[in-house]
């Protein structure tokens, strides 16, 4: 096994181990008391905070913050630890903090997690492996989550509560108690169209005529008793002159997963 490798603008501090295979990058930080398992990748500008513990393949990118202390009130410099397995993948700005004292004093998470941007692991959590955690997922301290579990994109997750093997939780929905196993989670959707976006349209210069006929467009569209097909073959009818509405009905005729209305 090679050799860790370390530029020279990194920091790694003498309490640090390294082990073979190891890649440190440009102006990363690797603190007192980490321990990183071989063929670790940290890129540049990744801070990597201990005491905290790392095993085989972890990859760091830019600006995650992994091993910080824990965001709690009562936190004083105690010990506190991170133990990490192998093979994780920390994307863009995530946060993964230490243990608390009143907490089990140890984070932990398995192998195979993968953290897209932003994702943020409170003190004392419990992660297993092989779950994804999309970007902005945020669980606050003391969040159990077993294996192969998906956190949607702007999931917020309550303190103490768990997350149930393979469930899945879909984007923005709020948790405040346990997900089971096996589960699909998902907020309600009632998401609405307004109509055309008048006042943006005047500032980027459609004249009045333009954005009236839009408005009876859309109205047709979303407030008539007509189904979509039926006002788009209406819209066609009425509005033959108008490229804006013909850009409409082009851009509906070739939606694959419907649209807001």
């Amino acid at each position: 096994m090679s050799s860790p490798e370390i530029h020279p603008s990194a920091l790694v501090a003498a309490s640090a181990k390294l082990a073979g295979g190891v890649k440190v990058g440009a102006f990363a930080v690797v603190g007192e008391a980490v321990e990183l398992g071989e063929d670790c990748i940290v890129h540049p500008h990744a801070m990597i905070y201990g005491p905290s513990r790392f095993g085989a393949g972890n990859v760091f990118h830019p600006f995650c913050v992994v091993g910080g202390d824990p965001q709690d009130y009562t936190f004083s410099g105690e010990r506190t630890e991170l133990h990490v397995g192998d093979k994780n993948i920390f994307r863009e700005y995530v946060t993964v903090s230490r243990g608390t004292r009143k907490g089990s004093g140890v984070t932990r998470l398995g192998s195979e997690n993968f953290l897209l941007a932003y994702v943020h692991v409170g003190h004392d959590c419990q992660i297993g492996s092989n779950n994804l955690f999309v970007n902005a997922a945020t669980l606050a301290g003391h969040v159990t989550v077993e294996d192969f579990a998906t956190i949607g994109a702007l999931s917020p997750i309550h303190q103490f509560c768990r997350v149930g093997g393979y469930a899945y939780i879909g984007a923005s929905t709020v948790i405040v108690q346990d997900v089971p196993p096996f589960s699909r989670i998902v907020t309600e959707r009632e998401t609405k169209s307004f109509g055309p976006n008048s006042i943006g349209l005047e500032r980027k210069g459609f004249s009045a005529e333009r954005i009236k006929t839009l408005q009876r467009a859309f109205r047709l569209l979303s407030r008539s008793k007509l189904n979509t097909s039926q006002a788009l073959v209406e819209m066609r009818a009425q509005f033959a002159d108008s490229e804006d509405v013909h850009r409409l009905v082009k851009f509906i005729e070739a939606a694959e997963r419907g649209i807001v209305k």
